[in-house]
Formats: structure tokens, C-alpha cells, sequence
């Protein structure tokens, strides 16, 4: 219910109107999403990378509505590569296709896209594709597939899978086949039945297939979550397989679960944190909530620390 609760809060332009001018709309804003700007996105990183956290930046946005607001989008991906490369920062960047202008023109959106993974390739970066809605799904890996086989992009770009739908084992399978990297997380949009599982244990129970799958490809990926379960899962996995520890990441959200990411890195697992920066931090935050409802309770605890 409280899944449900959030994820019908993300879609709600009235409240999030309402929200984004309150002073709790703002603190929250504040505290899981690194300010309005390259700069600042680019400060936390910094930050992050000196308790020996890694980062992926993404710039906050979907469902651009031209070609122009897509275009834009795509400068500060630019513009965060080449100062990510000049600073010499441990860090990456995350984009949605929607966000690149996939609902105005797929040829465009492939043409942005495109342009942003081979940057990444000349600095020796990497690019992941966000997953959105199971609308996009198909499109999404589409495209990563498409962007992976270009020569020279090899390694530098990778996909998300969600372990929430059904169809995840056989997308997993594929992206291995390619050698492509995955982000696995278990999903954080309203899914009809018919296409996802809906009690969270036989989502738990899917993340760690698609996760012993993932580790044992020989492929470097990343296991996002913040539910201990599934981390002490994959830890007590990787030592059963031999899997160095230097294999895979664990990768969690800027302002979730600190004292893990700093736990995990002392005990010689790597972890990366996802840093998103921008306005459009509404959405991101209740979708953020919907993937694990636990989290609320954490929040409200936090927000006045």
C-alpha cells in the first residue's frame, strides 16, 4: 500500500507544485539531491570521492517535450565528462533516453545519446542508461544494445535492470551475452501484475537470481540496493564463488544509508554513489520512496539531523 502511495505521489502535479515551495520540500530537496548545478553536483562528488566512494551524476529530468530541451540536457552531460576528466574525479554519469527526447523523435533521441557515449569514450568514462516505466523497457535496451555495439563503446556504456519484472532474467541474459554492464536494482514504478512480481519477497528472491547470474559473468556491474538482506546476500555469494571484491560494486543513493556506504568501503567492497542534482527533484524522491518504503521511516528520522 505504501508502494502504491508513493509511486501515485510521484505523478501528481498539483502536489508536487505544492511541495517543491515548502520549506520541508526544500530541506529534502537538500538533503538526497546535491543542489541545482554542475557545480554543485560536482562539490558532493569530490566529497564522496574522499571517504572512497565512487559516483554516478545524473542531471534530473524526463519527458522533454522538443528537441531543443533535449539538446540542452545533453550540454551539461558534456560539460560534467570534461570536468569530471580535468578534476580527475572517480566518477560517471547517468541518463534517462526521455530526458535525451526519445518521446519526440527516436532518431534524435539516438543522435543526443549517442554523442554523450562518445565522449565518455575519448575520456575513458562511462555512460549508464536509467531504466524508466516498462513503456520504455524494450526501447531503453534497444538502444544500449544499439549504443554498446558502435565501435570503440565497448565498456562504456551499460544498462538497468529492474528485478521486479518478469522478463528481467531473460534481458540479463542478453546484456551478459553482449558483455554489457548492468545496474540491477528491483524497480521503482507502478507495474500491472501481468508484467511484475508484487509481493517484495518474490522480488527479493528474483534480485538475488539476476545478482548470482550478474556476479558470476565475468562482467563488471553494479548491485544497487540499500536492504542489508540483499547485500549480505551478495557478499556471502562473492566469497562462496571466489569473486574478487574489485569484480563488481555496490552502488546506493546520495543521503541514504551513509554509514553503510562508509562500512561497505572499509571492509573492501567498492560502492558508488548515485548523485542526482537539479529542480526536478520531486518525482525522484517518492519513485525513491516507492522502490523501498523503509526508506520514508529513515528520512523522517534524518531530516532534522
Amino acid at each position: 500500500m505504501l508502494r502504491a502511495a508513493f509511486i501515485t505521489l510521484s505523478e501528481s502535479r498539483s502536489i508536487r507544485s505544492a511541495a517543491e515551495k515548502t520549506w520541508l520540500g526544500q530541506r529534502l530537496s537538500r538533503r538526497f539531491v546535491a543542489g541545482t548545478t554542475v557545480d554543485d553536483a560536482l562539490a558532493a562528488t569530490a566529497a564522496m570521492n574522499q571517504l572512497g566512494l565512487g559516483v554516478s551524476v545524473d542531471n534530473l529530468g524526463e519527458n522533454v517535450t522538443n528537441a531543443d530541451e533535449a539538446r540542452h540536457s545533453a550540454q551539461l552531460y558534456h560539460q560534467m565528462l570534461d570536468r569530471m576528466s580535468s578534476q580527475g574525479l572517480n566518477a560517471n554519469v547517468s541518463l534517462k533516453l526521455t530526458h535525451m527526447g526519445l518521446d519526440v523523435d527516436e532518431a534524435i533521441a539516438y543522435e543526443i545519446a549517442s554523442g554523450v557515449v562518445e565522449h565518455a569514450t575519448r575520456l575513458n568514462n562511462f555512460v549508464r542508461v536509467d531504466m524508466e516505466g516498462s513503456p520504455y523497457t524494450q526501447r531503453t535496451l534497444d538502444f544500449v544494445h544499439r549504443l554498446h555495439s558502435q565501435p570503440g563503446n565497448a565498456g562504456h556504456v551499460g544498462a538497468v535492470i529492474q528485478a521486479y519484472l518478469f522478463r528481467s532474467e531473460k534481458d540479463v541474459e542478453q546484456l551478459i551475452a553482449a558483455r554489457i554492464r548492468v545496474r540491477l536494482c528491483k524497480g521503482a514504478y507502478k507495474e500491472p501484475p501481468e508484467i511484475a512480481f508484487e509481493k517484495k519477497s518474490d522480488v527479493d528472491a528474483n534480485y538475488i537470481k539476476l545478482m548470482k547470474l550478474l556476479l558470476k559473468s565475468g562482467v563488471y556491474h553494479g548491485i544497487a540496493t540499500h536492504d542489508e538482506n540483499m547485500i549480505r546476500a551478495t557478499i556471502a555469494f562473492a566469497q562462496q564463488e571466489k569473486i574478487a571484491s574489485s569484480a563488481f560494486e555496490f552502488q546506493m543513493l546520495y543521503g541514504i544509508r551513509r554509514d553503510l556506504q562508509e562500512k561497505l568501503v572499509k571492509e573492501g567492497w567498492r560502492c558508488r554513489v548515485y548523485i542526482p542534482f537539479g529542480t526536478e527533484w520531486y518525482p525522484y524522491l517518492m519513485r525513491r520512496l516507492a522502490e523501498r518504503p523503509a526508506n520514508a521511516i529513515f528520512i523522517l528520522k534524518n531530516l532534522f539531523r
